[in-house]
Parts: structure tokens; sequence; C-alpha cells
């Protein structure tokens, strides 16, 4: 049994926590967070310490995002689909009744006056290097098509299926693999300053010594890593009668807007991506454009009432792709960027068998390697790790 502090009780510090605890391990968490749950209601106030996780969409789109991501984030993501329905599946057995994972696939839809750019990122989707073909290919639908599959949509829209996407409830994931992680001691409300072989510094306390130190902080890293914190911004829409079955993408020359339903009649809709780090509520600029393009999607949501606004930040490194850097005492996960929940479980898989802490399998979780093949992750040639054919030992360069 390993001694393991992480810092960190985001996306990844969760799963890990989770993960690691059912492997038999001592697992201890520190986040700057009050609590284990993001508010429930308004804007998150500037400052406010909660992860990035608790604001996504938790749209796991590996197809779409190959409009502006690598083939290895394609991949990754594709791996994460079935180990979030794995970890879903265990919590519902352990307990959870809430709604975690739903696979219905997702939309990609343009109108009229954009087909030509939905054309373009089609022709993006489909010159992708050769991984793709490992994908399903966008299914464009008819009008008839789309109206018997998403009824509440505009007629007159174009639409293409992307088969086999899915979504994550985040704040409900988030909050499940906390409660179902009993053996972990969750230090809230606790800011780790820096983080060593070995070693966390804890505000007003000093080093706490450990068999592996994990960062997993988003953008408290730095200056360990060169992080820039991306504002995304989402707003809440209730809805009652207005059914949606999958999430839908709007694609439009300027900017993506995203759909994505939730139980209880809500709707998620975002797609703001800004090269900044105001965590300031919600611009007039971004609500009206978002609930603009959402409107002229579902026309119905005309009379839906705004539940409320939430800005956060994503952690991204210079290139937008994430980083793994391993070596004794010493695990460092983060540069998601807008990938947090579409690659979290392969990163975390990929991580813990690095450091030679394999996890403890779940029903059906599917082999870390394909045969004859290796795992590769973006950000590898400047991780400190170098991986021998088996993945079994990491030690610096």
């Amino acid at each position: 049994m390993a001694r393991i502090g992480i810092a960190g009780a985001g996306v990844l510090g969760r799963l890990l926590a989770w993960r690691l605890s059912r492997a038999g391990h001592s697992v201890t968490v520190f986040d700057p967070a009050a609590g284990p749950a993001a508010p429930s209601t308004g804007h998150l106030h500037p400052g406010a310490p909660y992860a990035a996780g608790f604001t996504a969409a938790g749209m796991l789109s590996p197809m779409a995002e190959l409009d502006n991501a690598g083939p290895v984030v394609a991949r990754l993501g594709w791996r994460s689909l079935a180990l979030w329905r794995e970890v879903a599946d265990t919590l519902r057995a352990e307990g959870n009744t809430v709604q975690l994972f739903a696979q219905h696939g997702s939309l990609m839809l343009a109108h009229g006056s954009d087909l030509g750019a939905a054309r373009r990122v089609l022709a993006r989707l489909g010159t992708a290097p050769s991984f793709a073909a490992e994908l399903p290919a966008p299914q464009p639908l008819d009008r008839a098509e789309l109206a018997a599959l998403e009824p509440v949509l505009a007629p007159g829209l174009h639409a293409w299926l992307l088969g086999g996407e899915a979504q994550v409830m985040p704040r409900d994931m988030l909050q499940a693999m906390a409660a179902h992680a009993p053996r972990v001691h969750w230090r809230w409300g606790e800011r780790v300053e820096r983080v060593l072989p070995g070693v966390l510094h804890v505000a007003g306390e000093g080093p706490v010594h450990v068999d592996l130190a994990v960062d997993v902080r988003g953008v408290g890293a730095r200056p360990d890593l060169a992080l820039r914190g991306v504002r995304g911004e989402v707003i809440w829409l209730h809805a009652p009668g207005v059914t949606l079955q999958r999430p839908v993408r709007l694609l439009h020359p300027r900017h993506r807007v995203y759909i994505v339903p939730r139980p209880g009649d809500l709707f998620v809709v975002g797609a703001s991506e800004i090269e900044s780090e105001d965590r300031s509520p919600v611009s007039l600029r971004s609500a009206v454009e978002l609930m603009a393009a959402a409107h002229s999607v579902i026309p119905e949501l005309a009379e839906a009432r705004i539940v409320h606004m939430e800005a956060n930040l994503r952690p991204a490194l210079p290139d937008n792709e994430p980083h793994i850097q391993a070596e004794p005492g010493l695990l460092r996960i983060n540069g998601l960027f807008r990938h947090g929940w579409l690659l979290a479980p392969a990163l975390v898989q990929d991580a813990l068998e690095t450091v030679g802490l394999p996890p403890a399998p779940l029903r059906g979780f599917p082999p870390p390697v394909p045969e004859g093949g290796h795992r590769l992750w973006p950000g590898q040639a400047r991780s400190t790790a170098v991986l021998d054919d088996n993945l079994s030992h990491a030690h610096p360069c």
C-alpha cells in the first residue's frame, strides 16, 4: 500500500483518488475549495476556487474535436468513452442513483447560410490522420431523419449524426466519485503551494511527506508548468417540456455553440473560448450570442428561464495538449484545456500504469494498450518519463 498525496480535487484529482483508493492505497487530497460540491445556483464569484470541471458541459466528442485538436486527443477521448461508462456503471452498482452518463451520439448542425463553414469542418474531419478511420464518420441526415431523431430542432437545419459520442453529468459525477471513495482523506480549504517528489508543501502547515506526490492543480500548478488560463462561459437554462436527447453543436464561421441536455429539463449552453484569466461574471456579449444561437437551433427555448451563468478557467499549455510528467515520487497531469472530461480517464489509466500503480480493474475495463501497440500521449516528449515497452517503470532521462 502506497501513501499518496494529491494536490487538486477537480476531475483528475477525484478520479485518481477514487481509482487509487479502490486499489487499496492510502490517499489524501488537498484542495482550496471549501467543500466537495460547487454552488448549485449563481455564477462563480471572482476568484472562486472551484475546478473547471464543475463548469464544463461534459460533452464526450472525440470525433467532433478533430475540428481543432490532433488525432491523439481523439484517440484518448475514444478510449475514455468506454472508461467513463465503466465508472458510471460501477458507481451505480455501489448505490449511486443519479444519472451520470448517457451515450446517444451527438449532432453537428448548421444553418443554410453557414453551410460553407460546416463543409470546411467536415472536410477537416475527413482528412484527419488514419486514426479517424476508427471513429464513426459523420452521418448526414435529411430533414425527415432529423425531425424523427430530434423533433424539437428548428426545421431547415443541416445535420450530421456522430454515433457513439456521449456525455457525462459533471457535477453529479464529481460528487459521486468523492462520496464513493470513503477511505480517501479529503482536506478541503487547504491550498498546496508546491509539489515536489515525495512532498506537498501545504500553506500554513509546511511539507507533507508521501510516497507519491500528485499535482493536478490546473492553473494552480504554476510556475512548475508554463500554464495559462483560458476563460470559458456557460449558461444554464430551464425549459420544462422541451426534450432533447443528445448534445448538439452549431457550426458557425465565428464560434461553435453547443447545447447539452441535462436531467430535470435543464440545458447547458456554451462555446466561449477567451484568451483571458478574468474570472468575473459572464459578459453581456457572450450571454446574448450564446442564447441567440441556442434559440435559433431550438425555437422552443424562447420561454426558457435562465437558471444561472458561470465562468471559469481551463488550464492550457502553449501547445494546448495534455502533459504527463512522471518521475520517482512525483506525478503531474495537466494542460487538458477544453478536453478535461474527454481525456481524464485514459490519462489517469496511462499515468498510473507509468508510475507502477495500475488501477484496480473495473467490470469490462478495456486493456490499456492495443495489442502490439504503445501508449502515447501529447506532451510525452516534454515529460521526464521514459517508458519501456511494458510501461512499467518511469525514470528521469
